[in-house]
């Protein structure tokens, strides 16, 4: 019987290809960690951003696979990404100290992307009606969609209202519905082209607030990333914000735009990293969070659930808030 052995000049060969292949393993976290922190995603880096928790998560298998052969410099420089992108994520999960006021007027706030109108009418009006909302703001709303909440039964919810249905490509609509009466109401359009309704809300007990339907448009294309910035960029400063941002809390643009003052209700209460969107039509794209509800430091959130909609491609966002009283 004759046995072999590795030839010792093998030996340090494989150990460089070893290395070699755990640092490339390593590189694209560390890169992704670097993008994230200077919010210098650019291009079609902009749509993949939407998953970072996802590669956060991903991160730390090849800290385990150096660990395990023993690499430990290529370990440390792994960890050091996996810990950048979990402080990047980890804090959407936890519940933030300070909420915001608790003592206010409380108030139901809904959000919720029709789908190109398509989303269930009754399906919408049973989550109002099930969460007590007062204040429903759509997206991608056609006067077809509008009609069918009208007879699922909405007006006798919210029986006021501020639409911009539009039927010319089914996705550009927009409006709000309120249980309250409003004033000042009107649409917007965006220099990506979607509509943004709008008006002042006049709950009784409290304050009035100035409410927007928000809709950027989506980052679908590197050729329109300027349009989409220029949306997120141009969003007005009104008291609460709601709606389909196309856009997670790992781009920077909605970064810099909650830091013009506001909170993100899903963040602060814990539900930061609850899906809102996806898969798309079947495909197997994991579920991102793309909706939220910013409200202005004056109004404290109590409580976030996010629900399904038959037929939407979307969530609904309902947030409990606490508004300033009169």
């Amino acid at each position: 019987m004759t046995i072999t052995s590795t030839p010792p000049e093998v030996r340090p060969a494989r150990r460089v290809v070893r290395t070699v292949l755990l640092a490339l393993l390593v590189l694209p976290g560390l890169v992704w960690a670097l993008l994230r922190l200077l919010g210098a995603e650019r291009g079609y880096v902009v749509q993949l951003f939407a998953f970072t928790p996802y590669v956060a998560a991903w991160a730390w298998i090849p800290v385990i696979l150096a660990l395990a052969a023993r690499k430990w410099l290529v370990a440390a420089v792994a960890a050091i990404a996996g810990v950048l992108l979990a402080a990047c994520v980890l804090p959407r999960a936890l519940p933030d100290a300070d909420r915001g006021p608790s003592d206010g007027a409380p108030l139901t706030v809904m959000t919720i992307n029709m789908y190109i109108g398509q989303a269930d009418p009754a399906a919408v009006v049973a989550l109002v009606r099930e969460h007590d909302v007062a204040v429903l703001a759509v997206q991608e709303f056609t006067t077809a969609a509008g009609h069918g909440l009208t007879a699922a039964g909405l007006d006798a919810l919210l029986p006021y209202h501020a639409l911009a249905g539009d039927e010319a490509l089914g996705t550009t609509g927009s409006g709000l519905y309120s249980r309250h009466p409003i004033s000042g109401s009107g649409s917007e359009r965006g220099a990506g082209g979607n509509l943004q309704a709008y008006a002042m809300i006049h709950p009784p007990g409290a304050a009035a607030l100035s409410v927007e339907s928000a809709h950027p448009l989506a980052p679908y294309a590197k050729s329109v990333l300027g349009l989409w910035k220029e949306d997120l960029d141009r969003e007005p400063g009104k008291n609460i914000l709601l709606g389909d941002f196309n856009s997670t809390l790992d781009h920077a643009p909605v970064r810099d735009l909650i830091r013009r003052g506001y909170r993100d209700a899903a963040d602060a209460t814990g539900k930061g990293l609850l899906a809102t969107w996806g898969p798309f039509a079947g495909r197997p794209i994991p579920p991102v969070t793309l909706d939220h509800v910013l409200v202005d430091k004056r109004i404290g959130v109590r409580e976030v659930s996010v629900e399904p909609v038959r037929l939407s491609d979307h969530r609904a966002v309902i947030a409990e808030l606490s508004v300033p009283r009169s």
